[in-house]
């Protein structure tokens, strides 16, 4: 008699967190890259939560996604799961970025919370991956592989000598759809990367990790009992929060601010070769790139047939080789090649497509100059819409705001500004002191300066207003919140 298989238990982890610095102007600390439309209609992120959904069948029974992403992200995440149809099961929320180890750790405790020992999948949420099919049947054979007890990581094949992956050296074993890893190595100089290439055996580590969360726990609590210990604490004092953007799960904010900042690679993964923690790799195939900088954009995306790759208003003239991404004016081109040109409304990057990989250095510098074109783009998304910083001057500054049907500012007032509103487009139910308005399109109002204040899009179409600040100071922590809609402090504006 043949008994049935248990079925395998699976959560899929999507970690939303990271800046994609190399990718400035487009990624940002406050709209990173994992949120952008690089390469198709959806973002980054949404076609990573979409690929979660290819899981299942064939014994494996899978929970529903679980989200570990930045608390100033929340609202992203939420939103673009929302457009791509996809309800979460848990979005854990980090106060700052304390690395993988600690997020994956957040995850484990969470995914024991029903009382079972589901097997993690852990993967980036910034990641472009080309044959859906193949990275869903690599998934399989390292779930497979992790459900008697092991740690198992993706490897890509290289295909070039890559100096901006880590590599995983690696051994055959009988069964081939699971690889005995011999070592990692770090970031290899040109050279060295192209001994890996010809000597064979060597991965790109696509950071994509699966085990039971019982054996992360296990092997974290060997190697760094530091972090298990911080996290754990973490966990137990977190709370909890369902508002209009969804539920939110928080550690505590002190407790997780003081856990060591490390990556799952160096806190556990490479020091399990040759412990007593088996671990394996999964080969993976399936057209995967982390497009983690500009030239591995342009590879990933259709070209003309002078190898260049243009989106916006782009003209070009005898150029080969090129990247160009206009996002709100005409750029031209004649007579050049092998360049990245990346236009915003506030920014513009020229680079040669040999030196992206160092785009990361002007970001330093910006943060240096105490600049904020390396923290937000102009136009900026919030809970309830967007603003947009359209001209400022000495005592003025002017925005462009759109609330979306439902939406609300938060009940706030201001220390060092006032503010005139014009309704273009909607209706808009204004708060201002005790008394409640409605305006339509051409309507006006003000709100004096020290003045409690809301506004509110009552009706089922976008509200846009057109808001001229005046006073001394008009940076966004000028924001004191007296209630919000969707649960955030003074200083999450």
């Amino acid at each position: 008699m043949v008994r049935d298989l248990p079925m395998l238990d699976v959560q899929p982890v999507i970690l939303c967190g990271g800046s994609g610095t190399r990718l400035w102007p487009l990624s940002r600390a406050g709209f990173p890259k994992q949120f952008l439309c690089l390469k198709g209609e959806e973002s980054l992120f949404q076609q990573a939560a979409r690929r979660m959904g290819l899981l299942g069948g064939d014994g494996m029974a899978v929970r529903p996604l679980m989200l570990v992403a930045g608390e100033e992200h929340r609202f992203f995440a939420f939103e673009q799961l929302r457009e791509a149809g996809i309800m979460p099961g848990a979005v854990l929320l980090e106060p700052e970025g304390r690395g993988t180890a600690a997020a994956v750790t957040l995850a484990a405790f969470a995914a024991l919370e029903a009382g079972d020992d589901p097997i993690l999948l852990i993967t980036p949420a910034d990641h472009d991956v080309a044959d859906n099919g193949g990275f869903a049947a690599a998934l399989g054979n390292a779930i497979r592989a992790a459900a008697g007890g092991g740690i198992v990581i993706l490897g890509v094949k290289p295909d070039k000598p890559e100096t901006g992956f880590g590599y995983i050296q690696a051994e055959a074993l009988a069964d081939v759809s699971a690889l005995k890893v011999k070592r990692f190595v770090e970031k290899p100089d040109a050279a060295t990367a192209r001994g890996y290439l010809k000597a064979g055996g060597y991965f790109w580590n696509a950071g994509i990790f699966v085990f039971r969360a019982s054996v992360w726990l296990e092997a974290l609590g060997h190697f760094r009992p530091d972090i298990l210990a911080g996290t754990r604490a973490a966990w137990l004092e977190r709370g909890e929060q369902r508002d209009l953007a969804g539920p939110f799960l928080r550690p505590h904010k002190q407790a997780f601010q003081a856990i060591p900042l490390e990556s799952v690679d160096y806190a556990v993964l490479e020091k399990c070769p040759g412990s007593r923690f088996t671990i394996h790799m999964v080969p993976l195939s399936a057209g995967w790139s982390d497009l983690g900088a500009w030239d591995a954009v342009w590879q990933a995306l259709p070209k003309d047939a002078d190898g260049n790759a243009h989106s916006g208003d782009v003209i070009a003239a005898d150029t080969r080789n090129t990247l160009v991404h206009a996002s709100s004016r005409l750029v031209s081109l004649v007579g050049v090649e092998n360049l990245v040109v990346i236009e915003t409304a506030d920014a513009v990057l020229i680079s040669s497509m040999s030196r992206n990989q160092d785009v990361k250095a002007i970001v330093g510098a910006l943060s240096k100059m105490g600049r904020d074109e390396h923290l937000s783009h102009r136009k900026v998304y919030r809970p309830w819409g967007w603003y947009d910083s359209i001209d400022q001057g000495e005592r003025f500054k002017v925005k462009r705001i759109q609330v979306t049907p439902g939406g609300h500012l938060s009940l706030q007032k201001h220390k060092h500004r006032a503010e005139h509103w014009v309704v273009v487009k909607g209706i808009a139910e204004v708060t201002c002191g005790d008394q409640v308005t409605r305006l339509s399109e051409n309507q006006s109002t003000f709100i004096p300066l020290g003045q409690v204040h809301r506004l509110h899009n009552p009706g089922s179409e976008p509200l846009e207003i057109i808001e001229v600040q005046s006073g001394s100071y008009f940076g966004e922590d000028d924001i004191e919140r007296l209630e919000d809609h969707y649960g955030r402090t003074t200083r999450d504006d």
